[in-house]
C-alpha cells in the first residue's frame, strides 16, 4: 500500500492519466488486492514506490498478464446460473474447437474475415445495464414488478379480470409441452393442439352461431381492420368502398379500424348507428360494424339494421362480447354477416391488455375469403380421423403476394387456454358464470340508482354508465374508488362506467355500493330482488335472451373434474411434438426459444392483473420494461426511436410500410405508392 509520503497526490494523478486504460484498471485491482494486506504484510515505503515505478513502466505483456489475472479472478467470482451458460448451445471448447477448425484464433478475428468492415459495428453495443445470473435477473424483474400497483379493475372496454382455472394455467400456460410447439405445418406432429383449436373454433361457432371459424387473430382491433377487408372484397364494383361504423364500438378498436382502411383507400363513417341514414350511401356500403353490447353496456337490437344494410348490399359485422353470448341472442340470428371479438374473459390473465386470441366468424359464403389458420377433419392414409389445416390456399406460403392470409398471425397458446376454459366449464358452467356476472351487475345497478344516481343504460348485461347526481362529481367517485384500490371507467366529469366479471365478490361489491354512497345493507336488502338468470332479468330485451343451446358436442360435457381435464390435457399434450420432446429445426416465430426464467413472471400478478387502461402512475413497471426494450432494440438496429406496438412480426412489417408512406405524404411524395 502507498504511503502519502510516496507519491505527491498531483504525481499519482499525472502517473494515471498517463497511462492506457487497461493499465488504469489493471492498477486499480492491484491498489484493491494491497488494501487487504495486513500491516505487517506490507513493504517499506521505499520498496513500494520501486514496485510502484516498475509496475507502471512495466512492458505491455506485463499489464495483459495482470488484465488477464483480473479476469481469471472475477470468473472466479462470477455466479453459474447464467443465461449464456444455460441456453446457448455451444460451451467455449466447442467454439475453440470450430474456430481452430476454422483456421481462426477468435470470434472477433473470424468476423473480422467474414464481415464487411463497412457493415460492423465500430464498438460493442450498449445495451441492458449488466449480464445477470437467472436467479439475479427473477429478483430484478420482481422489484420492477413492485412498480407496478394491482388495484382491482373494473374499466372494461373489452378487457375484464378471469379466474383461470389453476389446472389450465400450470399444465397449458405454464407448460413446455404446450408453449414450445411449432406452427402446425406438419399434422403429423400436430394431432393434439390441432384438436385443442378445433375446440376453440367449434366454442366460436356454437356462440356466435356462425358456421365458420377460425383460430385465430391477433386481438380485437386487428380483427376488426380483417372484417373490413372481407366486406371490401366480396364485391367487385370498386366504388362499393364505405364501411360504417357505430360510434359506441370500444374506442382502440375504431382506431385500428381507421389506420387499416386508410391503406385500402376506404371511407370510414363513424356515428350513431339508429339515426344514421343508410339510404343515403346507396349501392358504396361494404359493411357496417356495431358491439354487442357496445363500450358502454347496451345490448343493442340490431335485426333492423341487419335487413338495412342487406338491402344495400353490405354486410353486418358485430364486435361480440364472447361470454355474454352464452345468454344473449346469438348474432347470427338476428343477421350478422361476420362475428368478431377477443376471448380474454375465457381464462386469459389481462396482462396490460395482451396477449389474447381474438376470434373470427361468419358465413360459409365468406369462408375462403376468412384471414387465419383454419382446423379441418380429414381422413389419413389408414381412414383414420385426422386434423389439418384446411383452406390453406389462402395462405401466404402457398398464395405469397395474392394471399388473404398468414398462418402465423396468430395466438394459439392463448386460443388453446380459452378452448379448454369452455372445455372444462362445459355448457352449464359457461351460462352460470354469465348469469352470476349479469345478477352482481342488477344488484350494483339498483344500489347506484337507490344513491341518487342514474344508470343511463335501456339495458345491460355486466356494464353499467352512470350519471352521477348532482351532488357528486367524477372527481370524488374516483378519489373513493382510488381509496380502495380500486380502477373504474373515466368517461366525463358527470359520468363513470363500471364493467363486472367472474371473480367479483361480494366484498367487492359492497365496496363499489359504497364508493357511489351505498352500504352493505343496501346490497343485502336489493339481493333478494334481483334475477337469477339473465332471462328472468328485466335489464335484457325478451327478444335477445338466448333460446338456442350452446356447447353440444360431447367433448364440452366430459372433462369437469381437474383430474379429467389434466387427463385430456397431457393425452393431447403427448401427440404433439415439442421442444418437451426433441429439437425443432425450424423457424423461431414461435415461443419455443423462450427460457423458462423469461415466462416465470407472466403469471405474476404484478404483470398479469394490470389493465391496458389503469392511469399511468399503476403500470410504471411496465412503462420502464418497454422503455427499456425500446431503447435496446434502438441501439441494437441503429435507429432513433422503436415502437412495440405492433402484436406480431407481421404487424410489425406492416406498422413498418405505413410509416415509410406516411413520411413520403409529409414531404410531398405521397405519389409513391
Amino acid at each position: 500500500m502507498l504511503s502519502r509520503s510516496t507519491l505527491s497526490k498531483a504525481q499519482a494523478v499525472a502517473k494515471l492519466n498517463s497511462m492506457p486504460r487497461n493499465a488504469l484498471a489493471a492498477t486499480m485491482l492491484r491498489a484493491a488486492l494491497l488494501h487487504t494486506l495486513k500491516p505487517r504484510q506490507q513493504a517499506s515505503a521505499a520498496t513500494a514506490t520501486a514496485t510502484a515505478n516498475a509496475a507502471l513502466s512495466s512492458s505491455a505483456d506485463a499489464a495483459a498478464a495482470l488484465s488477464t489475472s483480473a479476469t481469471a479472478a472475477r470468473h472466479t467470482l462470477a455466479p453459474l446460473d447464467t443465461f449464456l451458460r444455460r441456453h446457448n448451445g455451444p460451451r467455449e471448447s466447442d467454439v475453440e474447437t470450430m474456430l481452430q477448425a476454422l483456421g481462426f484464433k477468435t470470434l472477433d478475428e473470424m468476423i473480422a474475415a467474414t464481415v464487411p468492415e463497412s457493415i460492423r459495428l465500430p464498438e460493442p453495443l450498449h445495451i441492458a445495464d449488466g449480464e445477470y445470473a437467472e436467479r439475479e435477473l427473477l429478483a430484478k424483474l420482481k422489484k420492477i414488478a413492485e412498480k407496478n400497483k394491482v388495484y382491482r379493475s373494473f374499466i372494461g372496454t373489452g378487457y375484464t379480470d378471469v379466474v383461470v382455472p389453476p389446472v389450465i394455467l400450470r399444465n397449458i400456460l405454464e407448460n413446455p409441452g404446450w408453449y414450445t410447439q411449432y406452427t402446425p405445418y406438419h399434422p403429423e406432429i400436430s394431432q393434439g393442439r390441432l384438436e385443442s383449436l378445433l375446440n376453440f373454433q367449434t366454442v366460436v361457432s356454437d356462440l356466435t352461431g356462425l358456421a365458420a371459424a377460425n383460430a385465430s387473430l391477433l386481438d380485437e382491433g386487428t380483427a376488426a381492420g380483417e372484417a373490413l377487408v372481407v366486406c371490401l372484397n366480396s364485391s367487385r364494383k370498386k366504388d362499393r368502398n364505405v364501411f360504417f361504423a357505430d360510434a359506441n364500438c370500444h374506442p382502440q378498436t375504431l382506431a385500428v379500424l381507421k389506420t387499416r382502411a386508410e391503406g385500402f383507400g376506404a371511407e370510414i363513417i363513424v356515428d350513431d348507428y339508429k339515426t344514421f341514414d343508410f339510404a343515403s350511401l346507396g349501392n358504396r356500403l361494404a359493411g357496417a360494424l356495431v358491439s354487442y353490447p357496445d363500450t358502454y353496456g347496451n345490448i343493442g337490437e340490431y335485426k333492423a339494421l341487419a335487413d338495412k344494410v342487406h338491402e344495400l348490399g353490405g354486410q353486418l359485422v358485430v364486435v361480440a362480447d364472447l361470454m355474454s353470448l352464452a345468454v344473449l341472442q346469438a348474432p347470427a340470428e338476428f343477421g350478422a354477416d361476420i362475428a368478431i371479438g377477443n376471448t380474454q374473459r375465457f381464462g386469459v390473465p389481462l396482462g396490460y391488455g395482451g396477449p389474447h386470441a381474438a376470434f373470427f366468424a361468419t358465413t360459409e359464403a365468406n369462408q375462403r375469403r376468412v384471414p387465419g389458420r383454419i382446423i379441418g377433419v380429414s381422413r389419413d392414409a389408414e381412414g383414420n380421423r385426422a386434423y389439418r389445416l384446411a383452406l390453406q390456399t389462402r395462405e401466404q406460403h402457398i398464395r405469397r403476394e395474392k394471399a388473404s392470409s398468414n398462418i402465423c398471425t396468430a395466438q394459439a397458446l392463448l386460443a388453446n387456454m380459452a378452448a379448454m376454459y369452455a372445455v372444462y366449464h362445459g355448457p352449464e358452467g359457461i351460462r352460470a358464470i354469465a348469469n352470476r356476472i349479469h345478477r352482481f351487475t342488477q344488484i350494483l345497478a339498483a344500489s347506484v340508482a337507490a344513491a341518487g344516481h342514474k344508470v343511463e343504460n335501456d339495458s345491460y348485461f355486466d356494464t353499467l354508465r352512470i350519471r352521477l347526481a348532482d351532488s357528486t362529481t367524477a372527481t370524488e367517485i374516483h378519489a373513493r374508488a382510488d381509496e380502495r384500490r380500486i380502477n373504474l371507467r373515466r368517461i366525463d366529469s358527470r359520468t363513470v362506467g363500471v364493467t363486472l366479471d367472474e371473480a367479483i365478490t361480494r366484498e367487492e361489491l359492497v365496496q363499489l355500493a359504497e364508493i357511489f354512497g351505498s352500504d352493505a345493507a343496501s346490497v343485502d336488502a336489493l339481493t333478494a330482488g334481483a334475477a337469477s338468470s339473465v332471462a328472468e332479468s328485466s335489464a335484457v330485451p325478451a327478444g335477445l335472451v338466448r333460446q338456442s343451446a350452446i356447447l353440444t358436442h360431447p367433448i364440452f360435457s366430459r372433462y369437469h373434474s381437474e383430474t379429467e381435464m389434466l387427463r385430456y390435457i397431457t393425452q393431447l399434450q403427448n401427440k404433439d411434438l415439442s421442444l418437451a420432446n426433441a429439437m425443432i429445426p425450424l423457424g423461431s416465430c414461435t415461443m419455443k426459444l423462450n427460457a423458462t426464467t423469461e415466462l416465470i413472471p407472466i403469471t405474476w400478478p404484478e404483470f398479469g392483473q394490470i389493465h391496458p387502461f389503469v392511469p399511468a402512475d399503476q403500470a410504471q413497471g411496465y412503462a420502464q420494461m418497454i422503455k427499456d426494450l425500446e431503447d435496446d432494440l434502438a441501439a441494437i438496429t441503429g435507429m432513433d426511436a422503436t415502437t412495440v406496438q405492433p402484436n406480431s412480426g407481421a404487424q410489425g412489417e406492416y406498422a413498418g410500410l405505413r410509416a415509410i408512406r406516411a413520411y413520403q405524404q409529409s414531404v410531398g411524395e405521397g405519389r409513391r405508392n
